[in-house]
């Protein structure tokens, strides 16, 4: 059968598992996705409703729509991230609601079609700009790119539909236009190499993948107009294969990546592949922060240079969250290496996790790692104009974000396992049944019963006879030292990295995987140098943080130090630490209020300021109980 999972290489040494594999069954991923279903999907077509979004169609099949077209040029994507979140939840459940929903919005896109193909509200109709008038910022392939998306979603989970055709009608008219001998143009923002990739494997059309690979190989040579920021922006600066690092904006360049990976298995271009496999390593250890966010800077929402990673001004798009998971996943299945799935759990705890509110009807665009000031309530009723808040919104001018967190949390399940010629591999820990076919016809199932990340005991019960030998492996998170698995009545160490167990299951059998999730400090890399002086905790895949609710006066955070050679205690599934206020510069004046430049170094805390303990909460939880200021990084006293 094939796999319902919105990446499906034709090689590789595993493979993933799509939602008739693998189901969630509550738990800290499983609430999220019950939110998700309910809320969300409902929440995000009734602001594109009411913000005539979707009306941006009637008008094209009416018409009647002009220079006053309400919204960005790329809000047409966000109805087809919504179709696609939409797609995978009708699979995943078989919701009437979201099957309704998905003929509903389909009907209403189909009908904005040219005849030719060409699918757009912002170009190309009455008095609007004439078609690919604006390569760089127009978003007219970008935008068709998630509809090859969405359809992905749909034809794996259901078949082909009207919804699948309007976008096979859509890649067929980009070929012609942008195909060999035609015209030799490139899209602002990669999302099209992506789309039509993945829609290729789907729909067994080998001249999709081949107009992925012909957009991936034009790019890099200044085949866009040159812009302020530079064309590094639009990754338009240097060829993929001759990249050292990701730059520019950050969302862009893992679309891309992501693209460049499917190519590159798709193709046998171990070339390519070894490329983004070298950008990966260099950007995941000089330009990710501990969240896994990325992008450092707010004028690009781009990546900065090796070790800028400013904890007050991180970026880290929820977006460019999604697309790294996107990324890292594609890298997993084309290479084995667990590396890429920790990079995932990551992301998924401390991103992905962290921008949705609990109702799943507000969320964080940008996610920093030090709010200074609380800031204002955000207020439900309106767009927010800004990406940057202390608290989650429930819309934005621009809204790619909730979109993105709707239609990765409708997938999830197929992130979690991956099977092996010789069995089942489990990545993500959460209560859930995988099953498989291995290739010689044995069927292999296990529950999976945890309590993660809130406690480290993940049970995988056996769920299949099967007389001849298999493997299960489980992969033990970087973090994770001092782990142990027991099985057959032994418990031994294991180290990071994938275990395995390799015998004759029985059904009803136990292997159990014990991970320390207890509270650690992580010191950062010396060459950060807007964190030298301070650290972090983490407990299990959560990173913690201080907010200033939890402080005895609102103004505290600024002065807070933390004993780093006091062990981090174990608090309700966070943590607590002992810290100090620190005194203000200088011993009897308040010096800094007039300059905050000294000529002797000031005081650090005193004897007389006395230790206590501060509570620390996990990342994706801050701003839930109102406004305050935050920080994950903690200055030490020396």
């Amino acid at each position: 059968m094939t796999e319902a999972c919105p990446v499906l290489p034709q090689r590789g040494p595993v493979r993933p598992l799509g939602l008739a594999r693998v189901s969630i069954a509550g738990g800290f991923w499983g609430g999220r996705q019950a939110v998700n279903a309910a809320a969300t999907l409902a929440h995000c077509e009734e602001w594109m409703e009411r913000l005539g979004w979707l009306a941006n169609f009637d008008r094209v099949a009416d018409g009647t729509t002009g220079p006053d077209r309400p919204g960005w040029p790329f809000s047409d994507s966000e109805v087809y991230k919504l179709l696609e979140a939409l797609a995978w939840e009708s699979g995943r459940t078989g919701d009437p609601e979201a099957e309704a929903a998905i003929k509903r919005l389909t009907a209403r896109v189909a009908r904005a079609q040219d005849q030719d193909g060409y699918l757009n509200t912002c170009f190309g109709h009455g008095e609007q700009a004439p078609r690919y008038s604006d390569l760089e910022g127009g978003h007219e392939l970008y935008n068709l790119g998630h509809l090859m998306q969405a359809a992905v979603a749909r034809v794996r989970t259901h078949g082909e539909d009207d919804l699948v055709r309007l976008a096979r009608r859509a890649a067929d008219h980009v070929c012609r236009t942008f195909g060999p001998g035609e015209r030799a143009g490139i899209c602002g923002h990669p999302e099209i190499e992506v789309g039509l990739a993945e829609l290729g494997r789907a729909l067994g059309e080998e001249r999709y993948v081949e107009q992925a690979r012909l957009f991936l190989d034009r790019r890099g040579h200044g085949t866009l107009r040159d812009i302020p920021l530079g064309r590094a922006y639009f990754q338009d600066d240097v060829p993929i294969r001759e990249a050292a690092v990701w730059r520019g904006h950050a969302v862009r360049a893992l679309y891309l990546t992501a693209a460049a990976v499917d190519v590159a298995v798709e193709r046998g271009d171990d070339e390519l592949l070894g490329a983004v496999e070298r950008q990966w390593e260099r950007s995941v250890a000089r330009r990710t922060y501990i969240t896994g966010g990325m992008g450092s800077r707010h004028q690009d929402e781009g990546f900065g240079e090796d070790w800028e990673l400013p904890p007050d001004r991180a970026y880290c798009e929820t977006c460019a969250g999604v697309a790294s998971i996107m990324v890292s996943w594609r890298l997993y299945l084309a290479t084995g290496d667990v590396r890429y799935t920790d990079l995932i759990e990551r992301t998924l705890y401390n991103v992905i996790a962290t921008s949705p509110s609990p109702d799943g009807r507000a969320f964080f665009y940008a996610n920093p790692l030090h709010q200074r000031a609380p800031g204002r309530a955000s207020d439900d009723g309106e767009v927010s104009p800004r990406a940057e808040g202390g608290t989650r919104a429930a819309w934005f001018d621009v809204s790619c974000c909730p979109t993105n967190v709707a239609r990765t949390l409708a997938s999830l399940e197929c992130y979690l396992a991956a099977a092996s010629d010789d069995g089942l591999q489990i990545h993500q820990y959460a209560p859930s049944t995988v099953r498989a076919e291995l290739p010689d016809g044995r069927r292999v199932a296990v529950e999976v019963e945890t309590g993660y990340p809130e406690t480290g005991t993940v049970r995988v019960r056996i769920a299949s006879d099967e007389a001849a030998p298999w493997t299960l492996a489980l992969r033990v998170p970087a973090w994770a030292a001092g782990a142990t698995l027991t099985e057959g009545g032994r418990t031994r160490p294991v180290d990071p990295g994938l275990v395995e167990v390799r015998r004759a299951f029985r059904a009803g059998e136990v292997v159990t995987l014990e991970l320390p999730v207890r509270p650690r400090i992580t010191w950062p890399d010396p060459r950060i140098d807007a964190v030298r002086g301070c650290v972090a905790v983490e407990r299990g895949p959560e990173v913690l943080c201080a907010e200033s609710v939890d402080l005895p006066h609102p103004g505290g955070l600024d002065a807070l130090v933390i004993d780093p050679h006091s062990d981090p205690r174990e608090d309700s599934g966070g943590a607590r630490v002992r810290a100090r206020l620190r005194p203000r510069a200088g011993t009897t004046a308040d010096v800094g209020d007039g300059w905050s430049y000294l000529a002797a170094r000031p005081d650090a805390a005193g004897d007389a300021a006395e230790w206590f303990e501060v509570p620390l909460r996990p990342y994706h939880s801050w701003a839930q109980r109102g406004p305050s200021s935050m920080r994950v990084w903690l200055p030490i006293h020396e």
